[in-house]
């Protein structure tokens, strides 16, 4: 009877469980589906008295590609994106292994300090990250070339999920390395990174993910850049939400906002289980 009454509650709760996660999923998928809807309205200006549009068309996301920058803009995001996760995975990757290897004094202090410094809001800085790439870019600082310095120049704060999986992987594989005369490079690059590959994916994805979605420093280190050409998606896409053009742009905005999306979704999709290896850690056995 007590084993009916456990396997009954276990159930019950299951049940419970899956309800409200059902529940929760509904609540937030039904704004994705508002916006990939509405990218198909044929009817003008920013509200519509019905959820799904009256007059189904394919003319927003015609006006996308041949009326707007956003091409452009694609491209302007993708080549910061990808640039900045290159460099913060090298940087990550770098910095996770000395701190998982390498055994000096003030080790374990500068983890602590990195590790706070990590902790605090990135857009606290802007003024004065805005103030240094004025002296770093005096010509150019209202440029990709920017963007991809603060994405990518404070990278190694994000070392601990890096380092937590070097951790797993036996220390033995590199006193065996060295044994056989490889360097410390040698042995990172030839035998630790080839073990790694669900934190180098998650890494990138991270990196990657960043650039693509801020929207917070592209609008205040590109603010009042005349050329609209070199801003990137997001900086683009907001402006269309102005007062002055939010009616003629909003359901080109959302045809956008599903460009936009798929290819971060598809990646993210296509690499879930590395993805989660990373974070969960565990390379090597033994």
């Amino acid at each position: 009877m007590i084993r009916i009454n456990r396997k009954s509650k276990k159930i019950l709760s299951n049940v419970s469980t899956n309800l409200i996660l059902t529940i929760l999923s509904i609540i937030w998928i039904i704004p994705l589906i508002y916006l990939f809807v509405q990218s198909f309205r044929l009817e003008p200006g920013a509200w519509s008295p019905t959820f799904f549009p009256k007059t189904w068309t394919l003319n927003n996301y015609k006006k996308l590609f041949t009326e707007t920058n956003f091409i452009r803009w694609y491209l302007n995001t993708l080549i910061v994106a990808v640039i900045s996760s290159i460099i913060t995975t090298i940087f990550v990757l770098s910095v996770a292994y000395a701190f998982s290897r390498i055994r000096f004094k003030v080790r374990k202090s500068l983890m602590n300090i990195m590790l706070i410094l990590g902790m605090f809001p990135g857009f606290m800085s802007m003024s004065a990250v805005y103030f240094l790439l004025k002296i770093i870019l005096p010509n150019n600082y209202q440029s990709l070339a920017s963007l991809i310095i603060v994405y990518s120049a404070g990278a190694a704060l994000s070392y601990y999920i890096a380092k937590g999986f070097f951790d797993t992987i036996p220390k033995s594989l590199d006193e065996a390395a060295r044994i056989d005369g490889a360097s410390r490079f040698q042995t990172f690059y030839k035998i630790i990174l080839p073990l790694s590959k669900p934190i180098i994916i998650y890494t990138v994805l991270i990196s990657f993910i960043a650039p693509w979605c801020d929207f917070i420093f592209v609008s205040f280190i590109m603010s009042g850049v005349p050329d609209t050409k070199m801003y990137t998606v997001s900086l683009g896409m907001y402006n269309w939400l102005s007062r002055e053009q939010i009616q003629t742009y909003f359901t080109t905005f959302c045809a956008a906002s599903v460009i936009v999306s798929v290819p971060i979704t598809l990646l993210f999709m296509w690499l879930q289980k590395y993805y989660v290896q990373g974070v969960t850690g565990g390379a090597v056995k033994g």
